[in-house]
């Protein structure tokens, strides 16, 4: 299994993931331009990308959806609740291929699954997503809210994630943010801080299992790459393998 970040952050999300002959796509808040541009840098091609799964209907994660399709021919999976309320928050266009599934469904790509994992993120019926393929997993876990119940459970059976660090509490309070998007930011349907994604991985790395993780959908304006590094080195030392997501560029090809 491999996994790509094509980019990650508020400026908008998309993740590609390949295993055992499928190719997948998560979330679409980034132009088909800069996806196919992305994919190319790693010699895929987005034309043969099988599905373009929506976490939830925020326009960082899914306002280029209806290009994915119509350009490039991509069928779009998604909640019905995610697509009712992007329509009101994005200009989708025409959409043709629409596949729905439910926030605690199992989608199969012949010898892989995909499982979306219910978020109490403020979107209108969030996902997060497994993707497991025989016997690897690998997790998509962005947008989550809080530490849920069994979150640390589920990071615990994963080989690999891709995971929200969003925020450093200082940075946020004396950030330029007004104090309702500072406590919907660190309140339990917001996003996960610095500390707090540390904290889940250094209970889930108890299990043995996870290599790596992918600091991810970070705050340009309340953290910053190496502050997000350094609040999870001190909680985690050296036990596990960290890389972070760019806000604007395509990341390395990462193995799982």
């Amino acid at each position: 299994m491999i996994a790509i970040s094509l980019q990650s952050g508020s400026n908008g999300n998309c993740i590609y993931v390949e295993t055992h002959g499928v190719r997948l796509l998560f979330d679409a808040g980034i132009s088909g331009v800069s996806a196919a541009e992305r994919l190319a840098v790693h010699g895929r091609d987005i034309r043969k990308v099988d599905a373009v799964i929506i976490s939830h209907d925020h326009g960082d994660h899914i306002r280029h959806a209806g290009v994915f399709q119509r350009k490039y021919g991509l069928p779009i999976y998604v909640t019905p609740a995610t697509l009712s309320a992007a329509a009101s928050r994005c200009t989708l266009g025409k959409l043709k291929d629409i596949r729905h599934f439910r926030s605690c469904d199992k989608l199969v790509f012949g010898d892989v699954v995909v499982h979306a994992v219910p978020t109490p993120h403020d979107g209108a019926d969030g996902s997060a997503f497994i993707v497991e393929a025989q016997g690897k997993r690998l997790g998509i876990l962005t947008d989550l809210g809080h530490v849920f119940k069994d979150l640390v459970s589920l990071v615990s059976s994963l080989d690999a994630v891709f995971l929200e660090s969003n925020y450093d509490p200082a940075m946020l309070a004396a950030g330029p943010y007004p104090a309702y998007l500072k406590q919907r930011i660190k309140g339990p349907r917001g996003h996960l801080s610095n500390l707090e994604a540390a904290e889940l991985l250094g209970r889930a790395t108890e299990a043995r299992r996870l290599k790596w993780a992918c600091l991810s959908h970070l705050s340009e304006q309340n953290n910053h790459p190496d502050v997000a590094l350094n609040t999870h080195r001190t909680v985690l030392s050296d036990s596990l393998t960290l890389y972070t997501a760019d806000r604007y560029k395509v990341s390395d090809l990462f193995a799982v």
